[in-house]
């Protein structure tokens, strides 16, 4: 294997704590590791051959090795962490959010904070809150947070100095700040105090105020008010139903993960206790990518990965030691500015909560990686080496254009993940600018689909399938270079040679009958396309009998949508007598049985 030529160069590297990196032909880093000892860490890799078929590919790739030198173990592992986010080596352990659920920011890092929708946490001084599951949660929350505290929505600089308030002040959505007469800094400052404690989950108080305000404002007679107070109580209430109460308050502040490691992947689930409750439930998936294999690994690059953005409370109980674990516990506690302790609990409530979490990660393996999911993995991995990606595509958007000679154009959306189709995510589009040009149609619809998402802030596909060849997929790219999202890899899918077209290779790709990545691309790209025909004849049903109907002297947009919801079609509205459709609607004189039979 290629790494015993570096034999004489691993026999001189320094027996201090550091990070290494094995670098490949192309010298992209393709594995980051710390030690304790860079001499006897790196060496152990030359008699690593047969460990596994993972081992044997990186031994294969190996061309060089890189290493950084660091005062202690906990330096090396921050370092590594660092790298492990920058590089996304491939044979490293690399863990994803299943979900994209939204956090709420409290900008408590400006003089007059406001609260802001967020999609990741942010080290910028600010509060952040989340996730929240279902993402309307976070806006009614947000809401509530304007209704009951007057918390600021508008981006102005506020110094105090405005003459008047705004309409926001008026309906009672904010204490103008920006008028020092109304609101001074340090009233401001309670409100936000009172905002920050119900993102803090503290809801049996706020549950309490609100109870005793909407029964004062039903008992003077202020109706609106107590119906405002009482849609904010029930928001309270679900938010506080979410927090489900599993043990008493002595169990404080802390994290409980569960984990579950097996051939397919592994799944980690992280129970966030916060005040003796849990008030929110995390699932992290990693592939089975990595060369760590074994628990005690998968859980250290968890602990790594899943502290980088978030600060860890004063406790963490994990299923099971992990390396260096003073060395990680000293550099959560730098992070958090006091002191986190990581445990295996033995005994009690705490070994109760984490056998909890394991059970709920094993229930998850189970229901996620079945024999279909494994083919599924084999499918995205090959389409990954052939379209030369930097990791799976677990993601993948499909487009499709329908149309009959540029009428009632339509295109669809369809969304593949883990390759399962996700039908809740499909997507239907008309055609606004283009009725006759498939090029143009799909240029507009590619720009519209990825200008919303750079607005929502993902999740962005790691694969984009157009169906279509060379110049459906030239005009794909197209729209997305307009929007500066020229990065994202597309691949067009052409009809019966059934080659996959990419930017960069002059040839197209010929993938076997029976590959399981062609019969995946397929799948996905004839779903897109029954998605599109459908909508394709349900918007040229409309078009007909829209046409048809408005035809009809005093028959406008009301009346046709009550005649069809009645009488089911434009043949059930021709078959009914003047009686039974002025049974549904009032028709004018002129409207006569030969206008309604077209005649």
């Amino acid at each position: 294997m290629p790494i015993h030529d570096l034999k004489e160069q691993i026999a001189r590297l320094p027996e201090q704590p550091g990070v290494y990196l094995w670098v490949n032909r192309s010298g992209d880093t393709i594995y980051v590791g710390k030690a304790r000892s860079l001499r006897d860490r790196v060496r152990s890799y030359l008699a690593a051959a047969g460990m596994s078929p993972r081992h044997d590919a990186l031994l294969d790739e190996i061309t060089s090795v890189d290493v950084i030198v660091t005062d202690s173990v906990m330096e090396a592992l921050a370092l590594e962490n660092n790298l492990i986010k920058e590089r996304s080596p491939k044979y490293n352990i690399l863990l994803r959010d299943d979900k994209n659920y939204p956090f709420l920011q409290l900008t408590t890092s400006e003089d007059f904070p406001r609260m802001l929708v967020a999609r990741r946490v942010e080290r910028n001084g600010d509060f952040y809150a989340g996730p929240f599951l279902p993402a309307k949660i976070a806006r009614r929350t947000m809401g509530l947070a304007h209704r009951l505290f007057g918390i600021r929505s508008c981006n102005e600089v506020i110094t105090g100095a405005r003459g008047r308030p705004c309409l926001e002040y008026d309906i009672k959505r904010c204490i103008a700040p920006c008028v020092r007469e109304i609101c001074t800094q340090e009233q401001y400052g309670v409100a936000v105090a009172n905002a920050r404690l119900l993102l803090e989950g503290r809801n049996d108080e706020l549950i309490d105020t609100l109870r005793d305000r909407m029964v004062g404002a039903s008992e003077e007679q202020r109706f609106e008010e107590a119906a405002q107070l009482r849609d904010a109580l029930r928001t309270v209430q679900i938010l506080r139903d979410r927090q489900q109460k599993v043990a008493t308050a002595q169990l404080g502040d802390r994290d409980v993960f569960g984990l579950k490691v097996g051939p397919s992947g592994s799944v980690i689930q992280v129970f966030a206790m916060r005040g003796g409750r849990i008030v929110e439930r995390l699932e992290l998936v990693a592939d089975p990518g990595g060369i760590a294999g074994r628990d005690a690994d998968v859980l250290q690059a968890t602990l790594q990965q899943f502290y980088e953005m978030r600060v860890a409370p004063a406790e963490i109980d994990l299923p099971l030691d992990v390396e260096d674990c003073e060395a990680m516990e000293e550099w959560l506690s730098s992070r958090a500015e006091r002191r986190v302790k990581i445990l295996v609990p033995q005994r009690g409530d705490k070994k109760a909560l984490v056998e909890l979490a394991t059970r709920n990660a094993e229930l998850s393996y189970r229901t996620r990686f079945n024999e279909n999911t494994a083919a599924h993995f084999d499918a995205l991995e090959t389409l990954r080496a052939v379209l030369g990606l930097p990791s799976i595509p677990r993601r993948i958007e499909c487009f499709d254009i329908s149309t009959i000679q540029g009428s009632e154009t339509v295109a669809s959306m369809v969304v593949c993940e883990d390759g399962r189709m996700k039908k809740s995510e499909y997507r239907k589009f008309r055609v606004r600018s283009v009725t006759a040009d498939d090029f143009g149609a799909m240029r507009e619809v590619v720009q519209r689909r990825y200008r919303k998402i750079l607005e929502d802030g993902g999740p962005f596909p790691d694969l984009i399938l157009i169906d279509g060849g060379k110049g459906q997929l030239t005009a794909a790219y197209e729209g997305l270079e307009q929007i500066g999202l020229g990065n994202l890899v597309a691949i067009g899918i052409a009809k019966k040679e059934e080659l996959l077209f990419t930017r960069d290779r002059q040839d197209p790709v010929a993938l076997p009958e029976n590959d399981p990545a062609l019969l995946l691309i397929e799948r996905i790209r004839d779903e897109a396309h029954r998605f599109a025909v459908t909508f394709h004849r349900k918007a040229r049903s409309m078009r007909d009998l829209r046409s048809q109907l408005d035809d009809v002297p005093g028959i406008g947009p009301r009346r046709r949508r009550a005649l069809l919801t009645k009488f089911g079609s434009l043949a059930g509205v021709r078959r009914a007598t003047r009686e039974e459709l002025e049974m549904v609607v009032s028709l004018p004189a002129r409207a006569d049985r030969g206008a309604l039979d077209g005649r």
